[in-house]
């Protein structure tokens, strides 16, 4: 299958009412036009959690981990957010979350929060290879949504139909507003692209014909803008199962890893093979970006 061509969009995946929050067209699946994708259900996750800190004076704290299991189909509908703080000492904050559709719980998560500290005395062994951003000539700087920039056995470039090989990829993007005319903390934004680890490690010559069943963010620290890099680390399949992990890095180096556990899903494999799509003209969704102790009450996100 091909994906869907999407003009005219307002750049954000939600729109806030009275009482939730309203999917845009910008959150609509390839896979499946009345479902959500996984980018903008990790980022409203990421919302839910992060708000949950309000008047715990925990900004300082570092987004260490993020969770989010995607188990169930999230349809494009009104959308509810409940979050609770499980666990809250001196050091760390943990917190569960989730979407409530039609009065059933769509998706989950968890966020842990730890406060920072001073590195210990000594050396540890860290890979010399690290991801690094396309030069500026071919992407300037910039906070504002585009189409992402792929790299692969072919150089960087915004053309999907360039990078459809068994090479090893990588992205570049600049995260899309979560909620529309809201702020989005940078957590919000690498939490959403971290879903798009399915798309960077599990693509390969005949395309993406994995879907992930849930997508795990590890951070040392928040990134320092919304321009968000990720390259393969690993992949391993087997009888239709895959495991994939990609680092996560910024303009200033690595941040930490994302990796998703999916399923086959041969008879939708999305195809960007240059027949089907030569270049990313515009944005599209999931790839888009430029696309303790006590245990509170649940808290509603609104």
């Amino acid at each position: 299958m091909a994906p869907r061509q999407r003009d005219h969009m307002i750049p954000a995946y939600f729109r806030r009412t009275n009482d939730g929050f309203e999917p845009l067209e910008l959150a609509r699946s390839d896979w499946n036009w009345d479902h959500l994708h996984g980018v903008a259900v990790s980022g409203l996750l990421a919302c839910g959690a992060e708000n949950a800190l309000r008047g715990l004076d925990r900004e300082h704290f570092v987004p260490a981990r993020f969770h989010a299991d995607l188990s169930r189909p999230t349809r494009a509908a009104f959308t509810t957010v409940v979050a609770e703080v499980v666990r809250s000492s001196g050091r760390l904050t943990q917190v569960d979350v989730a979407l409530h559709q039609s009065g059933n719980v769509a998706a989950r998560g968890s966020a842990l929060f730890l406060r920072p500290s001073e590195n210990p005395d000594g050396d540890i062994w860290t890979p010399a290879d690290r991801g690094v951003p396309p030069p500026l000539s071919i992407a300037p700087a910039s906070e504002q949504p585009r189409p992402p920039y792929i790299g692969s056995d072919q150089p960087w470039s915004v053309r999907f139909g360039d990078h459809q090989n068994a090479g090893r990829h990588q992205t570049w993007h600049t995260a899309v507003p979560i909620v529309l005319a809201e702020p989005m903390s940078t957590f919000q934004g690498v939490a959403a692209l971290a879903d798009t680890t399915n798309m960077v490690a599990n693509w390969g010559s005949g395309g993406i014909g994995y879907i992930n069943t849930d997508v795990s963010l590890t951070l040392a620290r928040r990134p320092v803008g919304m321009e968000i890099g990720l390259r393969t680390l690993d992949h391993v399949q087997h009888l239709g199962v895959a495991v994939a992990t990609v680092e996560v890095y910024d303009r200033c180096g690595p941040l930490g890893n994302a990796s998703v556990t999916a399923l086959a899903n041969t008879r939708r494999t999305i195809d960007y093979s240059a027949d089907q799509r030569a270049e990313a003209e515009t944005l599209t969704a999931e790839h888009t970006t430029g696309g303790a102790s006590g245990r509170g009450a649940p808290v509603a996100m609104s």
